[in-house]
């Protein structure tokens, strides 16, 4: 039998150097972890009986050792053959060791022999130093428990990391056979339904978001008699575009303006001020402004009112709104300009709600940049929803790079699309969304046309091929 202690950082460390040095049929007698990390004692060629043997006569003798009086003479150990014997012989010799007969006292009063004046030590078999003895053989159903001891806190509070280096294999396993599915499924869409990928890889070219562009492509036929197929993405991304005709310009009312900062609101305040002044005049106009935050921004919204010949009021406060309301009943259209907040700002919930308390019959439109990212666009959308906004204006059009994002957050939330600003010009600038739906759909096409295309097949078969696993 071979024992040998082995040291490494982990337990999977020890039992890879078992492994190489020892072979398969080693047995694992004992683990634990010390101060140079994980220390495995593993032997080859194990006889539990022996080992189990063996301890009992250390034991013996360690017993007698104690029953000496004090100050005896230290015991003579007696060399044996076996001491130096093979392993196999000391199997074999073992036995014959056990079966000694047990040392006897002398009668009193007689002198004992020569040969016994010395307590005697018996010869014990040679099977690895005294430190490795110490420990109770572990049985060998135990071993595979030992191989894969519960982590435990090391001196510096780390904690053992074989459990963490299995839990991210299985995880990059797990990545590895969603993406080979995902691959197949995506390879076998393309297949069976090649005008539906057709739609979906259209749809991505535009930044349209995944669940976006799946809801759509959902509703592509599965055969056409069209020549040119690329247009069919075009007429369902149209079809999807919601919009409504707005009456603010023509018809009148109490309508307010939110959005963040910079979405361009004051400007478009002053649009629709300019266009209601073209056809009604401004005698029945009113402006209003509840921004007491940026510097300026009132003087901006009293240069418009003074250019439209129209009054323009401050109001820092829900009851001076209610109370301007109140005093300008008699004006057909009044517009309020809002402070621009950003989504995480702790004062917009107050703003908000300052705006529904004072001007509850107010219509409200929301200013969407166009040029945001998919994900903050969101996230204006979610804070602004609490004022529950009648449609969206989007601004800003002209200076996006990509409308994939704006137009996927209107889809998704089915937000209504009033009007189109592209430009600084008042009013030239602001569009009815109703008539260009086409337009704004062949825009976002346009400014993707010879730009690099970041949506390769990893992506399609990611996002479109519906292998995704469970939790």
């Amino acid at each position: 039998m071979k024992i040998k202690r082995y040291t490494a950082e982990s337990m999977r460390a020890a039992l890879a150097q078992v492994r190489a040095e020892q072979g398969p049929d080693a047995v694992i007698l004992s683990s634990r972890r010390g101060p140079e990390g994980i220390e495995v004692i593993a032997a080859v060629d194990y006889d539990e009986a022996l080992f189990a043997d063996a301890n009992r006569q250390r034991g013996a003798l360690s017993a007698e050792a104690a029953a000496e009086p004090p100050g005896a003479p230290p015991p003579a150990a007696v060399s044996s053959p076996a001491a130096t014997m093979p392993p196999k012989a000391v199997r074999k010799a073992a036995p014959a060791a056990t079966a000694a007969p047990p040392r006897t006292a002398a009668p009193a009063g007689t002198a004992a022999p020569a040969a016994t004046a010395a307590p005697v030590r018996r010869a014990v078999p040679v099977l690895t130093s005294a430190p490795l003895l110490r420990r109770a053989p572990v049985p060998a159903s135990a071993a595979s428990a030992a191989a894969m001891p519960p982590p435990e806190p090391l001196p510096n509070g780390r904690t053992d990391m074989s459990y963490a280096l299995i839990e991210r294999e299985m995880h990059e396993m797990r990545r590895l056979i969603e993406t080979g599915m995902a691959g197949l499924s995506w390879s076998d869409t393309r297949r069976q339904d090649p005008l539906k990928a057709r739609v979906l890889e259209r749809l991505s070219d535009m930044d349209i978001a995944p669940d976006v562009a799946r809801a759509i492509a959902a509703q592509s036929p599965r055969r056409t008699t069209l020549e040119n197929v690329d247009n069919i993405p075009l007429a369902l991304l149209v079809k999807h575009l919601p919009t409504c005709i707005d009456t603010t310009a023509d018809a009148g009312g109490i309508t307010a303006l939110v959005g963040p900062t910079g979405a361009g609101k004051t400007t478009t305040i002053a649009k629709l001020a300019a266009r209601w002044c073209l056809k009604h005049g401004s005698k029945d106009l009113a402006l209003i402004s509840t921004d007491a935050y940026r510097i300026g921004a009132r003087e901006q919204l009293t240069s418009y009112a003074r250019i439209f010949d129209a009054p323009m009021y401050p109001a820092n406060s829900a009851k001076e709104l209610q109370r301007l309301l109140v005093l300008l009943s008699d004006k057909k259209l009044v517009l309020i300009d809002t402070a621009g907040m950003g989504p995480r700002d702790v004062r917009l919930a107050e703003q908000l709600a300052a705006l529904k308390l004072g001007a509850a019959q107010a219509k409200v439109l929301l200013a969407l940049p166009a040029q945001g990212e998919g994900h903050a666009l969101e996230e204006i959308v979610q804070a602004f929803k609490r004022v529950s906004p009648d449609a969206c204006i989007l601004t800003k059009v002209d200076e996006a790079a990509s409308l994939g994002g704006v137009l996927s957050t209107t889809i998704r939330h089915k937000l209504k699309i009033a009007y189109i600003c592209d430009g600084q010009r008042v009013p030239e600038d602001l569009h009815a969304a109703e008539g260009r739906r086409v337009w704004l759909v062949k825009a976002a096409l346009r400014l993707k046309q010879g730009a690099p295309r970041f949506r390769d097949e990893a992506y399609l078969a990611r996002n479109f091929g519906g292998a995704h696993a469970h939790g």
